[in-house]
């Protein structure tokens, strides 16, 4: 990812399932600041993200399996 070229102040990571949704939040240094499992909407996740916005890098994991 050449694009990608400094560091943030935070990272959240998100396991997104179809109700719910784990999330954790790290600082540069890896202490976390948030790990919780919360119900999967927009507004649950605005709300956790909420202090750390404007400096977070999000990645989502999700996984639809359709047999």
């Amino acid at each position: 990812m050449r694009f990608y070229t400094q560091q943030h102040p935070f990272y959240c990571g998100i396991d997104l399932h179809a109700r719910t949704m784990d999330v954790c939040i790290l600082d540069q240094a890896g202490e976390t600041l948030v790990h919780r499992n919360m119900t999967a909407t927009p507004e649950a996740l605005l709300k956790a993200i909420a202090p750390y916005r404007e400096q977070i890098v999000l990645a989502a994991e999700c996984m639809f399996t359709w047999y």
